[in-house]
């Protein structure tokens, strides 16, 4: 039975393949160079592949400690680690980003199947085992751990209250404000969101940007200043898809948190537990990282300012002004990644302070990049299935040509745009689509100019004067530069004039043998001003050069 042309040829044309000549559509003839289920799109995708620099210093010795002779997958650990560590330090390292004061808390969501996930065996040994051993040390350096459920604000506020009356009695405060909530169900959080009312969420994040938790209602006095809550969460992809509602997704509650796909990555009919003297040592090794921290200090608050080294600084400028600013796995994804820059600050910070170091170093960046990119895999192959993924990235390929086209030429209309770029062959939704993403980038790529003739107004589309040419370095929104396309072969257009393309070298890999402790701390001058994480802010704030960024 012969296979109909013309619908090969469609999908050729939209797939962009070569499908052989007519007679390998036969099937009674020679085989096809390329049969049609090698080139439909399906559902079959690879699990996120975390990078071996997730697992950088103490984190990763105690995720090979919890996973070597368990079912526990060694991410899962290490992420228990950080959420652990994050809540632990407290808030007395600090970071200073523009007018925001970052501390070190995360919230992590550990996202597998039920019964592959080994979710509860991940976090044992740190909040079991780990925990307790630091505060058996010295119980100052241990923050509270909560492990019943998170239900509403009040609830949350009762564990830390600033003090309260009940009756006639004076509740007093409890000075120590560090919380780590360990919720196994993280569909118990999302159910209470949708409840008429709950203000759970709204709580999480007014205390994941470090503000304080106000009483809902005039009636309840419960109040807490200055919070320092992290969260280590376990939830099933179905719940997480099916409970995530349309608005977490947008007001800035889902991307507070990172969710991280891990599931078991080994078969152990005989686990066993981590011995107790390596538990020990893990346990004195994270006291000496309190210590440092002034985590028994508590009460105080920003005592110590943390800052981003020359190189760090460095590194981290071009992956803001890149990957960290990444648009092209469409909107929602994106939106759920929308916090990538501050959340590998706190990463950075975490990974420095346990190299006893108030530095950051570009080996700490580089171990909390990979987390981001773990945390972004993860996202994508949750939230996101294939026809999606395959539709966002025909789009964004065609978004690249155009703007390569643009900036070669500097003004084009559509009409230009498309016989010129795509020989007047381009779908027309699709150039739409493209053009949409290039407009609304942050900042935008390109802007529209129109022109009032004779007839009907005309429009131009240009890139947004020596900023496309930056952007096409830089590729902000995913779109890599190919200067091949449409026959780019240098940058042109408005106030940056011609120029060659500059080298753009990745970031080198640094292993963790590469960072050198620092054993002293500076404590904070509230008097400096922020850092500016602009490009220019040397200019602006010029500094000695023993002094880091």
């Amino acid at each position: 039975m012969n296979k109909n042309k013309t619908e090969y040829d469609a999908i050729a044309a939209l797939l962009d393949v070569d499908m052989g000549a007519p007679s390998e559509w036969d099937t009674q003839g020679p085989a096809p160079k390329r049969t049609i289920d090698d080139i439909l799109i399906d559902t079959h995708r690879n699990a996120p592949k975390p990078s071996a620099d997730c697992l950088y210093g103490l984190v990763g010795e105690i995720a090979r400690a919890g996973s070597d002779n368990t079912e526990a997958n060694p991410f899962a650990v290490a992420a228990s680690a950080l959420a652990y560590l994050g809540t632990a330090v407290g808030r007395g390292p600090v970071m200073h980003i523009g007018d925001d004061w970052h501390h070190a808390r995360l919230f992590m969501v550990h996202v597998g199947r039920s019964s592959r996930g080994r979710k509860g065996t991940a976090k044992k040994l740190v909040i079991s085992r780990i925990a307790k051993a630091v505060k058996e040390i010295n119980e100052h350096l241990a923050p509270q751990i909560h492990t019943g459920g998170l239900s509403t604000r009040e609830g949350l506020a009762l564990m830390i209250h600033d003090g309260f009356t009940e009756g006639k009695n004076e509740v007093p405060a409890i000075d120590d404000k560090r919380l780590l909530a360990v919720e196994a169900e993280f569909a118990n959080v999302l159910h209470q969101s949708k409840r008429e009312g709950n203000t759970l969420s709204a709580a999480l994040r007014e205390v994941w940007d470090g503000g304080g938790i106000k009483p809902a209602t005039k009636t309840n006095r419960v109040w807490v200043k200055r919070p320092h809550i992290g969260l280590l969460a376990d939830i099933t992809p179905s719940e997480l898809l099916s409970l995530m509602a349309s608005r977490e997704l947008t007001n800035g509650f889902a991307n507070r948190f990172i969710f991280f796909w891990a599931e078991g990555d080994k078969v152990n009919p005989a686990p066993k537990p981590t011995p107790s003297n390596v538990v020990a040592a893990l346990a004195e090794a994270v006291a000496g990282v309190l210590r440092f921290a002034g985590a028994d200090r508590h009460a105080e608050g920003d005592l110590f300012r943390m800052e981003l080294s020359k190189d760090a600084f460095s590194a981290y400028a071009k992956l803001y002004r890149g990957e960290l600013r990444d648009r092209s796995a469409g909107e929602q994804v994106t939106g759920l990644l929308d916090r990538r820059a501050p959340m590998l600050m706190r990463l950075a910070m975490i990974f420095a302070l346990t190299d006893k170091t108030l530095t950051i170093e570009v080996p700490h960046i580089n171990a909390g990049m990979a987390w981001i990119r773990y945390w972004a895999d993860s996202v994508k192959f949750i939230f996101q299935n294939a026809m999606d993924e395959a539709a966002v990235a025909e789009i964004n390929d065609t978004a690249k040509q155009v703007l390569a086209y643009l900036v070669k030429s500097g003004k084009a209309s559509r009409t230009e745009i498309n016989k010129g770029c795509f020989g007047g062959h381009s779908n027309t939704d699709k150039l739409n689509k493209a053009l949409d993403e290039l407009l609304s980038a942050a900042p935008a790529l390109i802007e529209v100019e129109t022109v009032k003739g004779a007839g009907r107004a005309a429009k131009f589309y240009k890139p947004v004067g020596i900023y496309a040419v930056e952007a096409v370095y830089e590729y902000p929104c995913g779109l890599q530069p190919d200067f091949d396309t449409c026959g780019v072969s240098g940058v042109s257009g408005g106030s940056g004039g011609s120029q060659s393309l500059p080298d753009l070298e990745p970031l080198k890999t640094h292993s963790s043998q590469t960072s050198k402790p620092l054993e002293t701390r500076m404590p904070i001058d509230k008097t400096l001003k922020p850092l500016n994480f602009s490009p220019s802010s040397e200019k602006q704030n010029p500094r000695k050069e023993s002094e880091s960024f």
